[in-house]
């Protein structure tokens, strides 16, 4: 599938602020069913954008400007090709081994309701890793509502009401499948809605199962990624993530507009 991506990111300050540094993690990699055909990155203040790999091997770019502005745009337009893989991840950049990723974070901690979930999924299912993970996935789905306005918060929040926004329903599945000690991951990208309209970028997981390597697993769906998504991003939790991350020089007020639309 081909994909085009149109992402833009408008921050707004009053009054003007008086500088900015940011760091954008805007970029896919080339790997086993995804190829980036072009990608471009805009930025609306007089900067250079300059390019690094993070940690974890994505590509980033940081820049920074001197204001006054009172509206900062940064702007992402792209397309990939991409194939169904079945959510398996292969020929990605990997910088650290899977156990890394046990870690808990803030964001991805599971609380006595979520590790319960989790224990009993696996007692009911045996030592098959791919077969938990996939009851697991749905068990979430079915449970948790996705609401793309609810604003990301952590893993025991969003499950206690049983709603969230997708990052916050990849937070909780990582919680949970790392209470199993597998190893878990966040994911940030783009997914095209079959017969919807893209409301933002969008989140899942990848677990780690030891006869296939990462797998990416997510719970707005209740299924694996198939070639109607791409790729961007890994981190321990969305904060490692997350497609812009900045700082401003100035007092007042700061307002945030996305807009993303992804389409065939």
């Amino acid at each position: 599938m081909r994909l085009r991506i149109a992402h833009t990111t408008v921050h707004r300050y009053d009054p003007p602020a008086t500088g900015v540094i940011q760091v954008l993690r805007l970029t896919p990699r080339n790997h086993d069913g995804q190829y980036v055909i072009r990608w471009r990155i805009d930025v609306s203040a007089d900067a250079r954008l300059a390019a690094h790999e993070d940690a974890f091997g994505n590509l980033t770019h940081v820049f920074s400007a001197d204001g006054p502005f009172d509206e900062l745009r940064v702007e992402v337009d792209g397309e990939a090709e991409t194939q169904n893989t079945d959510g398996v991840v292969r020929g990605a950049v990997e910088r650290f081994p899977p156990t890394l990723f046990l870690r808990d974070t803030a964001a991805t901690q599971a609380d006595t309701a979520m590790r319960d979930l989790a224990l009993g999924i696996r007692g009911a299912d045996g030592g098959d890793v791919l077969g938990i993970l996939h009851e697991l996935l749905a068990r979430l789905h079915e449970d948790m509502a996705h609401d793309p306005a609810q604003a990301t918060t952590t893993a025991t929040a969003a499950f206690t009401r049983q709603r969230g926004s997708s990052q916050d329903l990849a937070h909780v599945f990582i919680g949970a499948t790392r209470c199993l000690d597998i190893p878990a991951r966040y994911v940030s990208g783009y997914r095209c809605p079959d017969g919807e309209l893209a409301q933002g970028t969008h989140a899942w997981a990848e677990a780690y199962v030891p006869s296939l390597g990462w797998v990416g697993f997510d719970p707005v769906i209740g299924a694996c990624p198939t070639d109607a998504y791409v790729r961007v991003a890994i981190g321990l939790d969305a904060e490692g993530a997350a497609p812009v991350r900045g700082t401003r020089y100035g007092q007042g007020d700061e307002t945030l507009e996305i807009a993303v639309k992804v389409d065939q």
